[in-house]
């Protein structure tokens, strides 16, 4: 498989696949190919999977689309923003928003990934449910905004507003913290809670949450009687 990632700010990553090979996607992100692929809806694994899905924030079904001779297929971005290709190798993983997977290769696995203990974790918001990403192939994570990359060494930090976290590799470690003081939390308008990335590894981050936008639009919406 090869690829390009055309367009901006909604870019599209174009896919080149050959006789054979396949690529998936759970949000219906197709936006043109060749009629050479040939699509399927399928589950993408048992009951806890796709329960597990669910909670991550994404569909529990997988379109699959599988090229019965070599053409092209592309998957395109539903935010103004970027699109990030990672590479999953054996034996190693990446932590990715749970809203940030666009399309991958079929030999990468999603799985749901808990960040903090439960009761901490629900008061994070965002942070505390994403998704772990594994096995072997290429992945397209969507970016809202632009696209910022750190490399932590062992034992450094970073304290990052819970949505701007795109993603990380496997071995950084994410806490959810606490904002210190009643009065920065009140009268900050940061929120209750940041997130702390340690080191080693690589840290991806989004500039322009949809969350945010969200809150920001909804502050001038005019309201109703």
């Amino acid at each position: 498989m090869q690829y390009e990632i055309v367009g901006a700010p909604f870019p599209a990553v174009v896919c080149t696949l050959q006789r054979g090979e396949q690529m998936k996607t759970e949000k219906g992100s197709m936006v043109w190919m060749d009629p050479c692929m040939k699509m399927e809806t399928s589950g993408g694994g048992g009951i806890g999977k796709m329960f597990g899905k669910l909670v991550s924030g994404e569909s529990m079904f997988q379109n699959i689309y599988t090229a019965q001779s070599d053409g092209i297929i592309a998957f395109g971005s539903s935010f103004p923003g970027q699109i990030l290709p990672i590479e999953i190798k054996p034996g190693q993983q990446f932590i990715a928003q749970k809203m940030a997977f666009l399309a991958s290769e079929v030999g990468v696995e999603l799985a749901v990934h808990f960040s903090q203990k439960l009761g901490r974790g629900f008061f994070g918001g965002e942070g505390f449910i994403m998704q772990r990403l594994s096995g072997q192939g290429m992945v397209f994570l969507e970016c809202d905004g632009s696209l910022v990359r750190y490399e932590l060494a062992a034992g450094q930090s970073m304290i990052v507003d819970t949505g701007n976290v795109l993603g990380f590799t496997g071995g950084v470690n994410m806490e959810i913290e606490r904002v210190q003081g009643a009065k920065n939390v009140v009268f900050g308008g940061e929120g209750l809670f940041n997130t702390k990335l340690t080191g080693p590894g690589t840290i991806y981050l989004q500039t322009m949450p949809l969350a945010t936008v969200a809150d920001v639009i909804a502050t001038h919406m005019p309201t109703t009687n």
